[in-house]
C-alpha cells in the first residue's frame, strides 16, 4: 500500500514527533515522514530528526522580510519532497495563507485541551489555573485563526485533586501520544478511500 508522504512542524522538544515516527516504524501509521519543519533551528526536535535521518528545514522568522517569505520556501521544500499532508505538533506559530492555500483540508494540529476551551499557548497552564476538572486533547484541521479549525477528534482527561502542573502535562502528553497517531491514520485512510472511489467512477 502506497505510504501518504507528511511533513511535520514542530519548534520545541517534538515529543508528538518522536511518536509519529516511531509509530510509522511500528507499521502502525502508514506514512512516510518526508520533513520536519522548525522555526527555531536549535530546538531538541531537530536534533532527534537528524537521528531517524529525516531531513529538516530549520529556519529563522527574523531572516525573511515576513510570514509570506518564509512560507513561500516552505511551500517549495513541500512542493519538491511531494508532501500531501502537514501534521502540525507543537509548532509555535500561526500558519498564514500561503500555505492555508497550498494544502486546503490536508492540515492539521493537536493541541492539549478540550478545545474552544483554552486557545493558544500554555493551554496545560491556563486549564490548572482556571480549576477545571476536565481538560483534554483536541485535533482539529488548521484554519487561520488560533486553534479555531474544524475539530476532528477530541479525547477528555480528568484533572486529579493530586495533579500539579507537571503531572498533569505529563498524563496530557500520555493522551496526545495515543490520540495522533491514530487520528491521523484514520484521515489518511479515510481520504485515501474516498479518492479512490472517486478514480474508479
Amino acid at each position: 500500500m502506497k505510504k501518504t508522504k507528511i511533513a511535520v512542524f514542530a519548534s520545541g522538544t517534538g515529543s508528538n514527533f518522536d511518536t509519529i515516527v516511531r509509530e510509522r516504524k511500528a507499521g502502525h501509521l502508514n506514512v512516510e515522514v518526508c520533513l520536519l519543519v522548525c522555526d527555531k533551528p536549535e530546538a531538541l526536535v531537530v536534533e532527534k530528526a537528524s537521528q531517524y535521518g529525516i531531513p529538516t528545514f530549520a529556519f529563522e522568522a527574523k531572516s525573511y522580510e515576513n510570514k509570506e517569505g518564509f512560507e513561500r520556501e516552505i511551500e517549495k521544500q513541500l512542493k519538491k519532497l511531494e508532501v500531501e499532508w502537514v501534521i502540525l505538533a507543537g509548532y509555535m506559530r500561526l500558519i498564514g495563507p500561503t500555505l492555508l492555500q497550498a494544502y486546503p483540508n490536508r492540515m492539521i494540529n493537536i493541541h492539549p485541551s478540550l478545545l474552544p476551551a483554552f486557545p493558544g499557548k500554555d493551554a496545560i497552564g491556563q486549564a490548572f489555573d482556571a480549576g477545571v476538572k476536565v481538560t483534554g486533547v483536541t485535533v482539529h484541521f488548521v484554519d487561520e485563526g488560533m486553534d479555531t479549525g474544524q475539530i476532528i477528534d477530541q479525547e477528555a482527561l480528568r484533572i486529579l485533586d493530586s495533579d500539579d502542573r507537571d503531572s498533569l502535562q505529563k498524563r496530557v502528553q500520555e493522551v496526545e501520544h495515543r490520540l495522533f497517531p491514530a487520528t491521523i491514520q484514520k484521515l489518511i485512510s479515510e481520504r485515501g478511500n474516498q479518492n479512490e472511489k472517486k478514480s474508479t467512477h
